[in-house]
This record gives structure tokens, sequence and C-alpha cells, in this order.
């Protein structure tokens, strides 16, 4: 697949709030775009590789008013136009490898993304607008359960759902049920299940397209969540979001800005033989 195939391959492994990746340093490696995609669904199973919610490379770009471009892709393989809390892994790891500066900009299928490495190991990320914001949206899943959901694109589809025990959802279950929903097809949606602790504050749990599967911490879901409970006044920004990790994200708004404040770790860097995953 490429032809650093008879070389290690060095990979670095970082986590945003539970939320965890497999990054690259595209400058060194130069794989090409299309075999990215299986490196993805190669690399990322839990048990059988290094494991992974999704993988990151990072590249040079020649764009004006860019440091670097990124490519992303979920676990199974399918590229995503962006990722709220893999954009602060990605913003960290530029740092550290000399790709760019503390403030910088970077290219994604969603649009630049402005970032800003803070300090105790923040990470503040300006997403893009929110677009296409439809509130109240009636659907019956499967078995006639009736319930009630919100929808909004912060980089990519979410879908939000207000709960009042959020932690007795069904997360697998009724998330893959309005992911797959002919509402939001064909592209399908993100799912994310919200309790309101108090006006600045929510619990959240998402249900990841791509992933398939609950995941510990989504920051464009959180962006979503609150965007959402703002425009049904239930939510004033700034707010602090608690993910099923434990973790807690920090979402502002600003007229149509978003703004993503967390943690971003570097866990380890390694390497691999590619042609131990026939890659």
């Amino acid at each position: 697949m490429t032809n650093n195939s008879s070389n290690k391959v060095t990979f670095y492994k970082m986590q945003g709030s539970g939320n965890d990746f497999i990054l690259f340093d595209n400058t060194s490696l130069r794989l090409a775009r299309e075999d990215m995609p299986f490196w993805a669904s190669k690399l990322c199973p839990r048990g059988f590789a290094v494991g992974a919610d999704g993988m990151i490379f990072l590249d040079k770009t020649a764009k004006e008013g860019l440091d670097y471009v990124w490519h992303f892709y979920n676990s199974d393989g399918s590229r995503a136009e962006m990722c709220g809390n893999g954009s602060r892994c990605a913003s960290l790891l530029a740092n550290i490898i000399g790709l760019a500066g503390k403030d910088q900009v970077f290219g994604t299928d969603a649009g630049p993304i402005t970032a800003r490495i803070l300090d105790q190991g923040l990470v503040k990320v300006q997403l893009t607008p929110a677009i296409n914001l439809r509130l109240n949206i009636p659907l019956t899943l499967e078995g006639g359960q009736e319930i009630n959901v919100h929808h909004v694109n912060t980089g990519v589809p979410h879908a939000v759902v207000v709960c009042e025990n959020v932690d007795q959802v069904d997360v697998a279950k009724v998330g893959r049920a309005i992911r797959f929903h002919k509402e939001f097809s064909p592209s399908g949606t993100n799912v994310n299940f919200i309790e309101k602790k108090g006006d600045d504050s929510i619990i959240l749990r998402t249900y990841e397209r791509g992933v398939e599967d609950e995941t510990f911490a989504c920051g464009t879901g959180a962006a979503a969540s609150v965007v959402v409970g703002s425009a049904l006044k239930i939510l004033k920004a700034p707010v602090e979001v608690t993910t099923s990790g434990g973790e807690f994200l920090a979402i502002d708004i600003s007229e149509d800005q978003v703004f993503l404040t967390g943690k971003a770790t570097l866990v380890f860097k390694g390497e691999f033989s590619p042609e131990t995953f026939g890659l």
C-alpha cells in the first residue's frame, strides 16, 4: 500500500476527554490519501491493533492562511469533516512537532479551524459556525417509540435529545436508531443525549457515527448540545459539559462563533511495522 512498508512507522496516541486518536506526521510519512482509510480501518480496532476512535494525519499545505491541514478518519475508515476533541489533539501535536506555533489555523473538510495552546494541558479551538439548526423534530423509532429530537451541524451533523435521567438511556440502542433514521439519510447523524444540571451545566453522552457506539466524549457534540440548549432557552453559555468519561469541556458562544476548550494529552509515542497489519 505504501513505499514505507519495509520501515518502522512512528505514530502518536493522543486523547481529548477520553476520545482517543492515532496521529501521524504525514509531512515525513507521506502516505497517499487513498491509503488513509485502509490504515484507519486496520489500526483503530481495539484488541487487534493500536485501538482508537479515529485517525488523524497532519500534512503541509500551500494554501494561504493555513499552518497545515489534517485528514480525519473514523475508526471504520470513513472520512469525517470535523472532530472537536480530535482538533485539540491535532493542535497540540502540531505544536510539539514544530508544524505550528501556539496560535494556529489548520484546514479541515468543514473549513479552517483556529486553535490556541493554553496552560495546564488545555487547548481552545474555534469551531466552524453552527448551521442548519432544526428544533423539535418528532421521530418514530422501531417498535413505535416516539422521541423528540433537535438537529444542528457543528462541523458534522448532530442530533440532540434532552433527557431527565441521561444515565438510564440505552445510548447504543437508541443512538443507533436515530443515527440511521430516514430523517437523516443518506449521511446519518451523530446523536447526543443531554441532562441539564443548571443553566450553565449539562451531562452529555454521545453515540458517534463512524465509531458506531458510545464514546467517552465528543467535542462537536458538546458544541451542538449547547447550541441547541441555547436556542431552546434552557442553557446560557458559557456551559460546562461533563462527558461520560468524567472529563469537562467548556463551550462558549459569541454571536455565530462556537468555542471549545478542554484538555488534550499525548498518551505515548510508538512504532509499528506496516506489514504486521497488511499495510
